[in-house]
């Protein structure tokens, strides 16, 4: 059986190419002293070695951690939802373009979540679609917010209709340098170690307030980073719909009855986390996610998971193998 990680990021061959000089569209590199520098308008995003892998050179770091498939997803510095809809489209489409030639070429280790102009929803939904029909993409990555418009919002409804409709995977992951935390503290690489998880606890709960999994029942959704504070405050959520009328002003039921309605990654950095993740929302909703390439990553995914002594071996293999085949219908 197949090991499978959701959560493994990529330049796309458009962007790496930078580092032979040239332009695209707007975007060049900056290169020396093994630093590749990724510049836009003056706004500067460093690139560790690994985001410059061939794909050849990928495939043998995978092959050294015992993983089978990437699920690949644009790095999220490319979400660019602040341009103009059709400099982001543009963008997107690129990303997405060498998303599909890679899984053209390698069908059996790679897969695909697009990228889309999310600043526009019939943008977004005409780009998930062709992504998914003609280039044979899974779904797509998004970020938690648009421009500060958290995803539950009533704009987003068609979205989430075409997402269900299409049987699309949505992958939620901020973008890097953008998270709750940044306008608290930009110290200690908090806006990352915490900002991650308070951005996906807001993104669940603005999805079961808002009343987007009510109506689309049949959403797969997947919160990266084990779905951050979303399980630990789950019964903080549900005390708050009992006993505040504003609380319960969208919900006839608490807060928690959705934590099975998502997915989440195991980058959870901690056994008992995870131990504690997987007893909250149920063993099937648990998924292998690693965030390769960075820092932030688990270095090795499966041998982290079969070093678990409170994970058993049926577990292991739902995460690694088995809930993933299913939620991407293979």
């Amino acid at each position: 059986m197949t090991s499978i990680d959701i959560h493994a990021h990529i330049m796309p061959h458009q962007a790496t190419d930078l580092a032979n000089g040239g332009e695209w569209h707007g975007y060049t590199m900056q290169t020396g002293d093994g630093q590749n520098v990724l510049t836009r308008r003056g706004k500067e995003a460093h690139l560790i070695p690994k985001m410059m892998f061939t794909p050849e050179q990928r495939l043998a770091d995978m092959d050294s951690l015992g993983v089978d498939v990437h699920v690949l997803s644009t790095w999220t510095r490319l979400y660019n939802y602040e341009l103009p809809t059709g400099d982001c489209l543009a963008i997107a489409k690129d990303c997405n373009d060498s998303l599909g030639q890679l899984i053209k070429q390698w069908p059996d280790r790679f897969m695909g979540l697009g990228t889309l102009p999310m600043q526009d929803v019939n943008a977004a939904i005409t780009e998930l679609d062709r992504s998914m029909t003609e280039l044979g993409l899974k779904g797509a990555q998004i970020n938690d917010h648009v421009n500060g418009l958290p995803m539950g919002e009533d704009d987003f409804l068609p979205f989430w209709k075409a997402v269900e409709e299409m049987g699309a995977v949505i992958l939620f992951h901020q973008s890097e340098s953008d998270t709750v935390v940044k306008y608290r503290s930009n110290n200690y690489h908090l806006n990352n170690t915490i900002g991650n998880l308070a951005d996906r606890t807001v993104t669940y709960a603005s999805l079961v307030y808002g009343g987007v999994m009510d109506k689309f029942p049949n959403l797969k959704i997947c919160l990266s980073h084990g779905g951050g504070y979303t399980a630990f405050g789950a019964g903080r959520m549900d005390r708050g719909w009992q006993v505040r009328s504003e609380a319960r002003a969208t919900l006839a039921q608490p807060p928690s009855r959705y934590l099975s309605d998502f997915y989440y990654d195991c980058l959870t950095h901690s056994e008992d986390a995870l131990r504690f993740l997987i007893d909250t929302v149920g063993i099937d909703q648990v998924v292998m996610g690693s965030d390769w390439p960075f820092d932030m990553a688990v270095d090795s995914p499966i041998e982290w998971l079969n070093g678990m002594s409170s994970i058993t071996q049926d577990e292991r293999d739902a995460i690694i193998k088995t809930n993933l085949a299913e939620l991407l219908g293979l």
